[in-house]
């Protein structure tokens, strides 16, 4: 971020304007290949299901996320307005796969709750 913008202290106040250095995405992108697929064997792991189903689970949604995540990178990067919704559809794949998964297992370890804490979700 620092190269994508120049800020400067001028008679008392700061002027930022663009440098016209793109700001590298990847970053972005490498952080949530790793972070997403964690956060949803997180999820899975409090949901107190048997552990051959955890493991199942985790290891499902942990790969269609990051598939996910790595199809959505190409379109990031592309100029062609319609190659970048070529890439968007296909990441919807896997985020569909991901959003079922979790309100079909969801909807069943709510319902092992306790009431007080099954109406909370």
């Amino acid at each position: 971020w620092g190269e994508a913008f120049e800020v400067n202290y001028l008679g008392g106040a700061y002027a930022v304007k663009v440098s016209g250095t793109p700001f590298n995405d990847a970053y972005r992108y490498v952080d949530w290949l790793l972070t997403v697929p964690l956060l949803l064997i997180e999820l899975i792991l409090v949901m107190k299901l048997p552990a051959g189903e955890t493991a199942a689970l985790s290891t499902k949604l942990g790969v269609a996320s990051a598939v996910m995540v790595a199809l959505g990178y190409p379109g990031e990067i592309q100029e062609n307005l319609a190659v970048r919704w070529f890439w968007w559809a296909l990441a919807m794949i896997p985020f569909f796969y991901v959003v079922y998964s979790l309100l079909a297992g969801l909807g069943e370890a709510t319902a092992k709750q306790p009431e007080s804490v099954s109406g909370l979700v």
